[in-house]
């Protein structure tokens, strides 16, 4: 195999395929990002005087024409070459000769995988952003629509107080406000620039990393060049800290759906094509849709804990496990990705029952409601809460069903503007 690093000898095949894994495949992931970085990396060799104009044209067009047969979908990377950073330069060198070579100076893999990692990141947190927000207004949408459908609210499981789908809905659109917060943290964390770095001990070629950081629009370089190695893996460990919290938040959105969807509930109900069936049952509708999710998502979550322990007990510098972060992380995201969209085209078909308190099996948890009426005719809290207490338990107590809340968050007074604001202002940090 033809490695960057090779002086003459080769690894014997099983190393090679032990340490190689699946790096290979992965790394198609980031050939783009390898060729927008190289393209501003020589922008900067020539302003310092490693390159000449000409070359720097030639190479450009080079690059260019490699990042074209990237979105055509016909690069490929070929059997013999290492990685995605020695098939770019193969390529250049192939096409215009020892000029391909140059590409190189003054940079290592070390922070060429570093930059094309964040690169790849950097979008894939714009993509996440966007599809959070249509899921966010999806919810939103829904929380409007059956703000006044009430439901009922459960705690340790049991029939607790009147809730509404309005609340219901807009309770897991604010929770992905807080989502988002961490979502433009990893932003914070990944948009920085560790080019020029090298191998983790700077270069004694005069590199101007200022110029790299403006031509890739990054916040700011990793200034300190051991800071920039000893973060590898923070930028990983960020964005599955952020997918952590989605995956939580849809992670518990799916497990309400599973129990609204059984007939002893049936708050909720979704199309036939929507779930599956059984073998055996002819009246089964499942929710594998969302226990599918469900499983995912604990996945995502446990992938930051994965991370976490690939990075540490490692001194500074480069150390090979940190190939193996793409191995965890990559799939994750595909995973937040399918889970996102899902979750978006599932609720968009849901159908309410806006009957549910029809039955009189709900009838107590209108008990604190009629605590409260009492209290506000100027019964004392307590007496009120045990003369309504006894009620129940000698079968006296007669439901009024009217609902009178208006405080902020509450039923009647849900601040879908005023979360919708806080959404906005989450996800402008992503940009």
């Amino acid at each position: 195999m033809a490695t960057l690093w090779n002086k003459g000898t080769e690894a014997a095949k099983a190393v090679d395929e032990f340490t190689v894994c699946g790096d290979r495949v992965l790394d198609l992931k980031l050939a783009r990002y390898d060729v927008i970085g190289s393209k501003a990396h020589i922008a900067m060799l020539e302003s310092i005087g490693l390159l000449t104009p000409e070359e720097l044209k030639v190479l450009t067009e080079g690059l260019d024409a490699i990042l074209s047969e990237i979105e055509a979908g016909t690069f490929i990377l070929e059997d013999d070459v290492e990685d995605i950073h020695s098939q770019v330069e193969l390529l250049l060198t192939r096409r215009l000769g020892d000029v391909g070579k140059k590409i190189h100076s003054g940079r290592s893999r070390n922070d060429q995988v570093l930059l094309d990692i964040k690169l790849f990141l950097r979008d894939e947190l714009k993509q996440f952003r966007d599809e959070a927000l249509k899921l966010f207004d999806t919810l939103q949408g829904l929380s409007e629509k059956y703000r006044g459908v009430l439901l009922p609210g459960y705690t340790h499981e049991q029939i607790a107080m009147p809730s509404s789908f309005g609340l219901w809905f807009g309770a897991y659109a604010e929770s992905l406000v807080d989502d988002m917060y961490q979502l433009a943290a990893a932003y914070r964390v990944v948009n920085r620039n560790p080019l020029g770095s090298a191998a983790g001990y700077g270069s004694s070629f005069p590199l101007d990393r200022e110029m790299t950081t403006q031509l890739l629009c990054f916040d700011s370089p990793v200034y300190n060049s051991v800071a920039a190695q000893l973060g590898r893996g923070s930028s990983e460990r960020a964005v599955a800290s952020a997918l952590g919290a989605f995956a939580l938040t849809l992670n518990k959105f799916a497990t309400d759906c599973c129990l609204f969807m059984c007939p002893n509930f049936g708050f909720i109900s979704f199309p036939a094509e929507f779930t599956t069936g059984s073998s055996i049952m002819p009246h089964k509708k499942n929710p594998d849709v969302w226990e599918i999710m469900r499983g995912h998502c604990n996945r995502i979550m446990a992938s930051e804990n994965e991370i976490s322990m690939l990075c540490s007990n490692l001194t500074q510098g480069y150390h090979r496990e940190f190939q193996l972060l793409k191995d965890v992380l990559f799939p994750v995201l595909e995973l937040m990705h399918s889970c996102l969209n899902m979750c978006d085209s599932m609720i968009s078909r849901v159908t309410v029952n806006e009957h549910i308190l029809d039955s009189g099996l709900y009838d107590n948890m209108f008990t604190v409601e009629e605590v409260n009426r009492r209290v506000l005719s100027g019964e004392p809290f307590r007496d009120a809460y045990r003369a309504v207490g006894i009620e129940v338990n000698e079968g006296r107590f007669t439901a009024c069903r009217q609902v009178n809340h208006t405080h902020i968050g509450s039923i009647g007074n849900l601040c879908n503007d005023r979360i919708a604001k806080l959404m906005k202002e989450a996800s402008d940090f992503i940009k």
